[in-house]
């Protein structure tokens, strides 16, 4: 069972390489679409984000390289394997857009207080290539569940937001002369994008220090094993998580004394099938008998 789990987890890190890539790529083409495109139609707020694009694309190829490093088994240097790299990339990302955003909402102060004219078809038809391309790189990297690729997630939803923004605004100004609508609402969507950074960043700085996995509930976990037959009690119950998804235990486990082998193996595969119920994917057990005095146990009594 082990073995099975570890072989999924494995194909789950190769998936998210792959969609941090094709992120990766369509980021990187879309910038060089959007710095002709604007260049083309004379809009500032393109080729602003054309350049942020290029700078994200650094961030995206950073994230690729660390993710892929993740997919590493375990070596002497690093016992529980490389999984735990994929959430530098997560900060990094996360970093380039909080600074991206808040360049982008200074630009759009400045266009708020000087508007420009632009080329509202030219921006109309960039504007849906935009949502279409950007929309499926996202649609790709939501069906991953690993922090590095909900944080790229988020940067393809950006742009997916903004091409969008850009869309309603092109359409209105076909008809009325409005430019204060694009600053605006880019404002609203950078807005937006810093909300779900901070969150994003929250959960993974839960994992770096070690919070216990959310959904997993300690208490309901203890009193499941504690029902084992052969279990007395248990006690130095830890659970941590090595990327937001790889989730690991241990424990030391109190059972009668004079079991013989085969009991002890039955007792340690039940708390192993109860931790792979609680999404535990790989838990550490210690059999201790009855009066036996661990030097983590309290034996004041």
């Amino acid at each position: 069972m082990g073995q099975e789990h570890n072989h999924s987890g494995h194909h789950h890190s190769h998936a998210a390489t792959g969609n941090i890539a094709v992120a990766f790529f369509v980021n990187l083409g879309f910038a060089l679409v959007e710095l002709v495109g604007g260049l083309w139609t004379n809009s500032i707020a393109i080729l602003s984000d054309a350049f942020h694009d290029f700078g994200d694309s650094l961030s995206l190829a950073v994230a690729w390289r660390l993710q892929k490093v993740s997919e590493r088994g375990a070596d002497a240097n690093y016992t529980y394997g490389y999984r735990r790299f994929a959430l530098l990339g997560a900060l990094f990302i996360s970093a380039v857009l909080l600074v991206g955003s808040g360049f982008i909402i200074r630009a759009c102060i400045g266009r708020i207080m000087a508007p420009q004219e632009t080329d509202a078809g030219g921006m109309l038809g960039l504007a849906v290539f935009g949502v279409l391309v950007n929309g499926f790189a996202a649609w790709r990297l939501k069906r991953g569940g690993s922090l590095s690729e909900r944080a790229v997630m988020l940067h393809m939803m950006e742009d997916v937001l903004g091409w969008l923004a850009v869309l309603a605004v092109s359409v209105v100004m076909l008809f009325v002369d409005v430019p204060i609508l694009d600053p605006l609402l880019s404002i609203c969507i950078s807005g937006w994008v810093l909300w779900n950074v901070y969150r994003n960043l929250r959960e993974t700085f839960r994992v770096l220090l070690q919070h216990a996995p959310k959904g997993i509930d300690a208490e309901r976990l203890e009193r499941a094993i504690v029902a084992v037959d052969g279990v007395e009690s248990i006690h130095d119950l830890h659970l941590w998580s090595l990327d937001g998804e790889q989730h690991i235990s241990t424990l030391h486990a109190v059972v009668a004394s004079g079991l013989g082998v085969d009991e002890q193996r039955r007792i340690k595969q039940s708390i192993r099938g109860i931790c792979r119920e609680f999404g535990i994917g790989h838990a550490t057990i210690e059999l201790e008998t009855v009066g036996e005095c661990c030097d983590l146990a309290d034996c004041s009594e």
